[in-house]
């Protein structure tokens, strides 16, 4: 075998993928096959999960520190970022435990399970609310920096306060709504953002 062959046949080799086999029980309900299990992607849903056990216990100790120095009054939307963090990191522990459960979904029920926690959305409340208190935050430290004087009149507590709500709602809005126009439920799994057809 010339070495160019063997070259391009271990390519060949290393460009395969793993398909997910689905096997037909006599009830008339899929089951995922066992090779499923052993799929790459159950390493990294369980790699997801320590991710986000990391994230929460980071996030829980900065809350913590803020707490007990007495500096959470003074820093609220320092204080609403780690917030925003340690929900998402609770939630992503949550949704990728549920996804590692590889349920069949059928009803009611299983469109509410894959709309709320299949499709990832309480993880993206959390994520994009970061996103935005990070720009209320970058706002807020510009205005300290170049407008020293105007910003203690400008930044009054509700002010800030009405950030806060405002990366809360801003990304429970958007994200429920496109997630709920957006989800079905095919075959017993979740089809998230798969269904744009209305838009």
């Amino acid at each position: 075998m010339t070495e160019e062959s063997s070259t391009i046949s271990q390519l060949s080799v290393a460009m395969t993928t793993k398909r997910i086999d689905k096997t037909q029980t006599t009830g008339g309900k899929s089951v995922w096959s066992s090779s499923y299990f052993t799929d790459d992607s159950l390493i990294w849903e369980w790699a997801v999960i320590f991710m986000g056990v990391v994230g929460m216990a980071g996030n829980a100790l900065i809350l913590y520190a803020l707490v007990a120095s007495k500096q959470h009054k003074k820093h609220m939307l320092i204080v609403n970022q780690n917030v925003l963090d340690l929900f998402s990191s609770i939630v992503l522990i949550i949704t990728f435990a549920v996804q590692i459960a590889r349920l069949y979904l059928t009803g009611a029920l299983g469109y509410w399970l894959c709309v709320v926690i299949l499709s990832e959305n309480l993880v993206w409340w959390g994520t994009n609310g970061s996103m935005v208190n990070l720009a209320l935050i970058t706002i807020d430290r510009y205005l300290m920096v170049v407008y020293p004087m105007k910003s203690k009149k400008w930044l009054r507590p509700w002010v800030i306060y009405s950030g806060i709500a405002f990366s809360w709602i801003v990304s429970i809005v958007y994200n429920s709504v496109l997630v709920v126009c957006s989800s079905i439920v095919r075959d017993g799994a979740c089809r998230a953002y798969s269904n744009f057809e209305s838009f």
